[in-house]
């Protein structure tokens, strides 16, 4: 079977792919036969391009159900309609590393990842579309997952449709790992598996809770250092639910220190220096940090990391933990 490309005059278009039905695929459905010739893309883009048009069989248009014979022609075109409402804009992202298939980038504490009611202007993808103008021919510019406003750390995005179509797989296949650290408040005894369903809480809608029929929701924790009354932890997702990490240690009644939601109203902390108070009450976010990332790279099929630095501003609250600490055990 022979696969020739040529280039489309569109400035959306990603470029026009032909073929001829071998006796292998004789017989079968359009849209399965699509998927077996290009599965690089997805089967309900692969349907969608079909309802749309951009398929051809021998000069015709068909419909997804009809039946494709041996020795017919088909001409399919990947278009790609740009989100005009995703405008490009000159903000600094810090870039971990690129190449023409996937972006890696460590985000800061308070940039949304993409626009939303109230957060139109401002965002990662924003930021993304002025760094990377070809992301605009990649659905929802080409990001797979997410981090919360005030969560800071590694994200990783699918600059071709090869790539968001690979990426996509394997977060749902939990083949991406994804390592966060944090602090929580609460003195832990050592790690665990927190096993819990997620869903919209019953009655505040702009949180998550932990509900019996909601979707499956597993993280791993393991203590990496203790303090008076605080923990830090690594904490590893093996589901992404929303706010998944910041509900599963307030379920275990160590809320992450910050966390403006599920926190509930800050406390003072018994004995503290007037430092360390000083310290915990401007820290003003959620202390959560996606510190490593690793996948399979979706064009050399290898296993790729990366890793990055623990904030300064959760740096300075451990440092001041540790030193509350430590002058406890020197007034014994």
């Amino acid at each position: 079977m022979e696969l020739s490309t040529f280039m489309n005059s569109s400035s959306n278009d990603v470029g026009m792919l032909s073929t001829i039905i071998s006796d292998e695929l004789a017989g079968m459905r359009l849209d399965q036969a699509l998927a077996r010739l290009w599965p690089e893309y997805s089967r309900s883009r692969l349907k969608q391009w079909v309802d749309e048009g951009l398929v051809s069989v021998n000069s015709k248009v068909m419909r997804p159900k009809d039946k494709v014979r041996e020795g017919d022609k088909v001409l399919l075109q990947p278009q790609q309609i740009p989100d005009q409402s995703w405008l490009a804009e000159d903000i600094a992202i810090d870039v971990v590393y690129e190449d023409d298939e996937i972006i890696v980038v460590n985000k800061a504490a308070g940039i949304v990842v993409h626009p939303a009611a109230g957060n139109y202007q401002g965002t990662l993808a924003n930021a993304l579309l002025h760094h990377a103008p070809d992301l605009v021919s990649v659905p929802r510019v080409g990001i797979v997952h997410r981090l919360d406003k005030d969560t800071t750390g590694l994200l990783v995005i699918a600059r071709t449709l090869r790539a968001h179509k690979s990426l996509i797989e394997q977060l749902e296949a939990r083949r991406v790992k994804r390592k966060y650290v944090a602090i929580a408040q609460g003195v832990m005894v050592s790690g665990a598996t927190i096993d819990a369903p997620i869903a919209r809480h019953p009655v505040n809608r702009q949180r998550m809770a932990v509900v019996r029929t909601g979707r499956e929701a597993i993280t791993h924790y393991r203590v990496r250092e203790r303090f008076r009354r605080h923990t830090m932890v690594d904490v590893q997702l093996e589901t992404g639910r929303t706010h998944q990490i910041r509900v599963h240690m307030a379920h275990i009644k160590c809320p992450l220190l910050g966390d403006p939601v599920y926190n509930g109203r800050a406390r003072r902390m018994a004995g503290a220096s007037p430092e360390l108070t000083a310290c915990l009450d401007s820290f003003r976010r959620q202390a959560l940090h996606a510190f490593e990332l690793e996948l399979v790279h979706p064009a050399s099929k290898e296993t790729v990391g990366w890793q990055a630095p623990i904030p300064d501003d959760l740096l300075t609250v451990a440092e001041a933990l540790r030193r509350d600490c430590q002058l406890h055990l020197e007034d014994r």
